[in-house]
């Protein structure tokens, strides 16, 4: 179970720690993934497990500053920035207010699209090849507004996201309603991405975890990392299970990242993005394909095995409270929308911390000045979307081969 010398080490059993994991043990290398509680426990658990090229545009845009500005003082605003002294969210805001304008929402929404329509695909051949059973369906997502204006901005956007192949169909109201019997009247559009998908987040991580086992990988749960040590030959870890060996270490720790690499003299600008959903037994009428309730920010997905809604992004630190208020805004969005927008039954209310960049791309690759330490954070809202390319990518840069991709928008000496 232990033995002196491990290939690859990585730290953290979320959906990226994993999916790096097995891209790893196909490429050739063996590996050992350290998690902390158990896999899957983190981000990676409640969220909407929706797979969606759709959301290539970051975050930082034109407008958003003044918008979030706006809802600063309302506790359950789709965007929440609680106020409070923390110079390094602030540092943060800076650089994140620096980028919003065209030029950068347009590279950001560039290298975004790299990676998720890289990882759509990916994540089709992967639920085939390995019979991931995570309730995948390829059937698309939905944008569904109320208001026209709102209707009207976001169907300009579709053509800048064609230029990115992000394919998008547009619905009147009166046609959406015909089509989709679960909405209330009152829709003024609606903007399929037909190929967007949806899958089950705690069941496709437990299935990479037992596709990584079944391929000779080691997990070892309630295994706490308390320090990572470069050596001239490779890395030795510090847990609470004893020392760990290996030639190569990726961290893998979502918003807990920068802690961590920040011991070795890194930094990983990442702030922790709060994200709530509430699970419930499926109600008798659903939703025909997954949805984001775009005015109130909710997003509505479907399985055969429950129904859930989430979203939100709040920054307040690591707040473990489960905030009620923000919860309440879910259903209440909800109720605007949909004939039936809770389930008979709650079965989980849920909140975890998204790892949010500044320019809302992940870090990935080589730890600069660490020839055996290598980064796999920062992947914000889109860590499930993202997982697969991220993992191939990964491997490929770990075993010197040509990645599928251009790997220079997400290297982490953009911050150094």
């Amino acid at each position: 179970m232990n033995p002196p010398h491990d290939d690859v080490l990585i730290i953290g059993g979320g959906a990226i720690g994993l999916a790096t994991a097995l891209a790893l043990l196909e490429s050739g290398r063996g590996v050992r993934v350290l998690e902390s509680a158990t896999v899957g426990s983190g981000a990676s658990h409640g969220n909407c497990g929706t797979i969606t090229p759709s959301h290539a545009p970051p975050l930082a845009a034109p407008g958003v500053v003044a918008q979030a500005l706006r809802w600063m003082f309302t506790p359950d605003a789709p965007l929440y920035l609680k106020p409070r002294v923390d110079p390094a969210l602030w540092r943060w805001l800076l650089h994140f207010a620096a980028r919003c304008n065209v030029r950068d929402w347009r590279q950001s929404t560039a290298a975004r699209s790299a990676l998720l329509v890289d990882a759509r695909a990916r994540l089709a051949d992967w639920v085939g090849r390995h019979a991931l059973q995570c309730e995948f369906a390829e059937e698309g997502l939905d944008y569904v507004f109320r208001d026209p204006r709102r209707f009207e901005h976001y169907t300009r956007e579709c053509d800048a996201l064609r230029a990115f192949g992000i394919e998008s169909q547009v619905f009147d109201g009166h046609a959406y309603e015909r089509d989709e019997p679960a909405v209330l009247p009152g829709v003024a559009g609606a903007i399929r991405f037909p190929g967007d998908a949806r899958l089950r987040p705690d069941r496709y991580v437990a299935e990479l975890a037992r596709v990584v086992r079944e391929k000779g990988g080691v997990i070892e749960e309630q295994c706490r990392v308390d320090g990572l040590h470069s050596l001239a030959d490779g890395i030795r870890l510090d847990t609470a299970n004893g020392p760990r060996h290996g030639r190569d270490a990726v961290v893998a720790l979502g918003a807990w990242t920068p802690a961590f690499v920040r011991r070795l003299g890194l930094r990983a600008p990442i702030q922790p993005g709060k994200g709530y959903s509430i699970t419930y037994s499926r109600p008798s009428l659903v939703p025909r394909h997954a949805m984001v309730l775009k005015d109130r920010s909710v997003c509505v997905t479907v399985w055969d095995s429950g129904f859930r809604l989430g979203s939100t992004m709040e920054f307040s630190g690591h707040d473990s409270t489960l905030n009620a208020t923000r919860l309440a805004a879910l259903e209440r969005g909800a109720r605007e929308f949909l004939r039936e927008p809770v389930g008979p039954h709650v079965q989980e209310r849920w909140y975890g911390w998204r790892p949010m960049t500044w320019d809302d791309l992940p870090l990935l690759g080589r730890a600069p000045g660490h020839r055996h330490v290598w980064l796999a954070a920062g992947h914000g809202m889109l860590g499930i979307s993202m997982s697969t390319a991220t993992g191939q990518l990964m491997a490929d840069l770990m075993t010197g081969r040509t990645p599928a991709f251009d790997p220079t928008p997400y290297r982490p000496e953009r911050f150094a």
